[in-house]
């Protein structure tokens, strides 16, 4: 039977008031630990400080990691992201924790509502490095279809290095709309037969997760730093609520949510437990 990929990321971009703002290590890692237990087998992590800003203080992803390490075996995905002021060496803080299996490498720059992502193929060079020799698989995340062709770029220099796994993003301000369309034309311009998931920010309900799943995704995210919604009108009070709920549109659709170590399989990712 198919299986397909559950990634939560669990740090809302904004505290919100609508559910239970998530900051410190517990907090984090307990919800992380709920989400595993309902399916999840990848966890995207940012770490922010008490008043909600984003941090790059080392000390916060170790008390994080060690405590979802010690409830789960959930596979963990470091950030290269974030509009921030933050430096290129500041950016990547987190690969530098062994615990870290995979990382999030965004593909191009782009504008995000009222602010600029800046990743410049410099800067894309410097993380993809960083990745390689710390033995981190990239993610290669995809706003734009421009970005594609830094990717084939970046393989033709030897930066990049097959197996290539895509990271498709809709529904930010400013980049390509959320809907049907634009899922098959940048899963058609990839390269043929590489794993892609899909990120819709901003959904109020999880029916492109479900196309995307049909046109052949290996991975959906969910999670507070996308939306709390996962129906119309209808908010997930946790991450492992939006994860049971992810859980439950797999099953319904005939396919299971994979495991970690059937995660680890599928995305080529040597495990360091």
């Amino acid at each position: 039977m198919r299986k397909i990929i559950i990634a939560v990321a669990p740090v809302a971009l904004d505290v919100s008031e609508k559910v239970d703002s998530i900051l410190s290590p517990e907090e984090i890692a307990n919800d992380v630990i709920a989400s595993y237990r309902n399916g999840a087998s990848l966890v995207h992590l940012h770490v922010r400080d008490k008043y909600g800003r984003p941090t790059e203080d080392l000390k916060e992803f170790t008390r994080t990691l060690d405590l979802i390490r010690e409830g789960c075996d959930i596979i963990i995905q470091g950030s290269t992201g974030g509009v921030s002021d933050l430096s290129l060496e500041d950016r990547c803080v987190s690969l530098n924790d062994e615990l870290f299996e995979m990382g999030s490498l965004n593909m191009g720059s782009v504008n995000l509502g009222e602010n600029e992502y800046i990743n410049k193929l410099s800067d894309i060079r410097f993380w993809a490095r960083r990745m390689e020799e710390r033995g981190i698989v990239p993610e290669l995340e995809i706003f734009e279809p421009g970005m594609i062709d830094n990717v084939l770029l970046l393989a033709e220099e030897g930066v990049l290095k097959p197996p290539f796994i895509f990271g498709i993003s809709n529904g930010f301000k400013g980049t390509l709309q959320a809907n049907t369309r634009n899922i098959q034309f940048l899963a058609d311009s990839i390269p043929a037969g590489a794993p892609w998931g899909y990120v819709h920010h901003g959904m109020k309900n999880m029916s492109l997760l479900a196309a995307a799943i049909a046109m052949g995704a290996s991975v959906i995210r969910v999670g507070f730093e996308d939306s709390v919604y996962y129906a119309p009108g209808k908010i997930g009070k946790t991450n492992a609520v939006l994860v049971e709920k992810a859980a439950t549109l797999i099953r319904d659709m005939g396919f299971e949510a994979a495991t970690a170590s059937e995660s680890r399989e599928l995305l080529g990712i040597r495990s360091r437990l």
